[in-house]
């Protein structure tokens, strides 16, 4: 989250409004924090790679679900693309004071491939690189705002008065501060990034709430000051400069910040900062961004190769490439203020969809006392369902504010996801009775009977796996250890199809497939050998399989 939000956003934002930019991002935050407080919830209930696509799938069924699923990959993308455009300025500044010389796009390309390597590496490789970033950029921008705040020269009313919020009136004023809201969301969208990667975090229940909650509540107290710190400081017109006959926002607000705080040499410290900030969060973003394709691709709405993962570092590889090749075209093509209306208006979409996808499982799945129902949280939002309706009310109103721009990004995403279901999704994914049809039907006649949501049927392998001879055991064990390439018990989808084929069993790719899935209940990609074997072979006929170690939450 704290890249582009703190570094880049702040100027545009001053461009669009004035000096009260502070209210703003606090405006944001209110509209973000309904949608956070229901995804905690959804992520507890469904801790699985993939987030809000995933439960906009069980909600809604294949069709929304592939066209929230290409959204969020799209926004998630671009904000990446957009942090390693961004952080072009501060690169000038770099080299500026040293009077070097190098080719802004060609660094930034060369930091998307650096990220794209960790991410094929693993999350453990890229909380390595995240934790120490995110440590250092709150503290020193901490100290950098309580600086420019005690400088003789702050005007710390300026952000404060009624010249601050530019329009005649009030409610112009007010409206104006809607619609920079609406323009900083772009800065909310890793509150939730998280979720994306859910069958990867160890104890879902406790931890994707927490981190959740807190990264909110951290991120919007640093927004609101740098914003009025930075207000303070500087006046909104120095943030602009004339380029090709326009005046724009200057893309390195933060380093007239520093040097009016500490001259050249600070600058310079935060302009390096600044880059390995942004690039760190495009680290963050990319790793999000490509579990929506790979869980898509489980879901077999997307084809089957980008769900296959990598057998040594066992993360979505494909997925992850593809996903930084249209990087790299956002990086060249697209202009940066756009890229931030586009991202924001469909992220405001998908906050008002979780919102309802809340209200939707609550009153139709949600496990009851007599066992029925699969929708069983964990943690469970507040003030249900005035949190949820309050989310859906305020983001329309932010998504009206936002104008034409963000309605085209989201006409042309959703094009893109009608495409991708008719041409693909529909002839190769399952079909089932949502929960939304189950809410409709409800509400149109409330006396109607209940139902179960259907289950993928793999009855017959179980059938044929059980209670095999000792001899059988041993030659599924010696296939099962054969294909497993990255030497770590664990099986990847093509190494369980081409373990099935080698030991003969006379099933299709895509029906090991959806045995594949039925095993792996988190959705990481991978089965566990033991546990497998445990669960679909019960007891040998001439001894027994020794129970598997338990899953100690790292979702494998």
């Amino acid at each position: 989250m704290l890249g582009s939000g703190v570094f880049v956003l702040p100027a545009f934002a001053a461009n669009m409004m004035g000096e009260g930019i502070w209210l703003a991002y606090l405006l944001a935050a209110l509209i973000v924090l309904p949608a956070a407080l229901s995804k905690s919830e959804l992520a507890s209930a469904m801790p699985s790679s993939g987030g809000s696509y995933v439960y906009t799938e069980k909600a809604f069924g294949a069709f929304i679900g592939t066209i929230a699923g290409l959204g969020l990959w799209s926004s998630f993308l671009l904000k990446s693309a957009f942090a390693l455009i961004g952080f072009q300025a501060y690169l000038f500044v770099v080299t500026d004071y040293f009077g070097a010389e190098l080719n802004a796009m060609t660094v930034s390309m060369g930091f998307l491939l650096l990220i794209v390597g960790l991410n094929i590496l693993g999350v453990k490789k890229v909380k390595a690189v995240q934790v120490p970033i995110t440590m250092v950029i709150v503290v020193v921008m901490l100290f950098l705002c309580a600086a420019a705040l005690l400088l003789p020269e702050a005007d710390l009313m300026r952000p404060l008065r009624s010249s601050a919020f530019r329009g005649e009136g009030l409610q112009q004023q007010l409206f104006g501060v809607a619609e920079t809201a609406a323009f900083v969301f772009v800065a909310y969208l890793g509150v939730t990034n998280v979720a994306a990667i859910a069958g990867e975090v160890k104890s879902p229940g406790k931890n994707l709430p927490r981190g959740i909650l807190i990264s909110l509540v951290i991120s919007t107290l640093l927004y609101v000051l740098v914003g009025y710190a930075l207000m303070a400081v500087v006046p909104a017109e120095t943030l602009t400069e004339l380029k090709d006959d326009k005046v724009v926002a200057v893309k390195d607000s933060i380093n007239h910040l520093a040097e009016a705080v500490g001259g050249k040499k600070l600058g310079l410290a935060i302009a390096v900062l600044a880059i390995l900030t942004m690039a760190s969060m495009a680290l963050a973003g990319l790793l999000a961004a490509s579990r929506f394709g790979f869980a898509m691709a489980q879901d077999s709405l997307l084809p089957e190769s980008l769900e296959n993962v990598n057998a040594r570092f066992e993360t979505p590889h494909w997925a992850i490439v593809i996903t930084g090749v249209v990087m790299a075209g956002a990086i060249l093509f697209l202009p940066v203020s756009d890229i931030a209306k586009l991202v924001s208006g469909f992220q405001i979409m998908i906050f008002c969809l979780e919102n309802l996808i809340v209200i939707i499982l609550r009153a139709t799945v949600e496990k009851k006392d007599d066992g029925s129902g699969w929708y069983a949280p964990t943690y469970r939002s507040p003030l249900f369902p005035y949190t949820q309706w309050l989310g859906i009310v305020g983001g329309v109103f932010l998504l009206y504010m936002m104008g034409d721009k963000a309605a085209y990004g989201a006409m042309a995403v959703s094009a893109l996801g009608v495409v991708t279901f008719f041409g693909y999704g529909r002839y190769h994914a399952g079909s089932r009775r949502t929960p939304f049809e189950e809410y409709r039907a409800r509400i149109l006649n409330p006396t109607h009977d209940e139902y179960e949501l259907e289950t993928v049927p793999v009855q017959q392998f179980r059938e044929m796996m059980r209670n095999p001879t000792q001899v059988e055991h041993d030659r599924r064990v010696a296939a099962f250890n054969a294909a497993d390439a990255g030497r770590h018990q664990h099986l990847t989808l093509s190494e369980f199809q081409r373990a099935m084929h080698v030991l003969g069993y006379d099933y299709y790719d895509f029906q090991l497939r959806e045995i594949f899935h039925a095993a792996d209940e988190n959705g990481d990609g991978v089965i566990v050998i033991d546990q497998f074997l445990a669960q679909f072979e019960g007891e040998l006929l001439g001894g027994d399989v020794a129970d598997p170690a338990p899953d100690e939450g790292d979702g494998i």
